[in-house]
């Protein structure tokens, strides 16, 4: 019951036109995600990719997925996820980072070193 109470604290009992808004902004947004990498500019494309890429994602997580409602499981599936990932780096880096190893060839040579070469 306290729960519930909570939800209706922090808006989940809006009405369609707030959705309608956080819908309006997610498109304004988008828009801009795509219009800032065609100026050229590394940062600017960088703050629209990324900034806008982490704004757009609290917006969905916090007014369509209510996950301020869910607060100890996020944490914990969180948690678990970057668990998994750090997992995953271990296991997987060890083989990707080295040039040699035993029973494999590796096919591709870093450049030297100032011969100029780009690896293109």
């Amino acid at each position: 019951m306290a729960e519930h109470a909570h939800a209706h604290a922090h808006g989940a009992g809006h009405g369609d036109a707030f959705y309608v808004r956080i819908w309006a902004i997610l498109l304004v947004l988008l828009f801009v995600s795509v219009i800032g990498p065609e100026f050229g500019i590394r940062v600017v494309t960088l703050i629209t990719a990324f900034g806008v890429a982490i704004v757009k994602a609290y917006m969905v997580g916090r007014h369509f997925m209510h996950l301020g409602i869910e607060r100890k499981w996020v944490v914990w599936i969180l948690a678990m996820m970057m668990a998994f990932v750090v997992l995953m780096f271990a296991g997987i880096a060890p083989d990707v980072q080295l040039h040699n190893g035993q029973n494999w060839i590796k096919l591709y040579e870093e450049p030297a070193p100032g011969s100029g070469a780009h690896g293109h």
